[in-house]
């Protein structure tokens, strides 16, 4: 088995938040932290999911409609 050194590349957010928080934290920092960036994502997923919501015009018919389809392949 061969293993290789190899050095990856940090893109611009991530060396930006390594110079912010090149500093002591403490746990409730870091928690503080975390729930501050799932939160951001959580915001773009929903802001995204709401703009696919509109471009298929989906409706909650569709997402029923979804769940009561058949979609396994049948056994033979």
């Amino acid at each position: 088995m061969t293993t290789t050194n190899q050095a990856t590349k940090l893109n611009a957010v991530q060396l930006h938040l390594l110079k912010m928080f090149a500093r002591p934290m403490d746990e409730q920092d870091l928690t503080a932290i975390k729930s501050l960036l799932s939160n951001y994502y959580a915001q773009k997923i929903d802001t995204e999911s709401d703009k696919l919501w509109e471009e298929k015009g989906m409706s909650q018919q569709t997402i029923d409609d979804l769940l009561n389809t058949h979609l396994r392949t049948p056994y033979k």
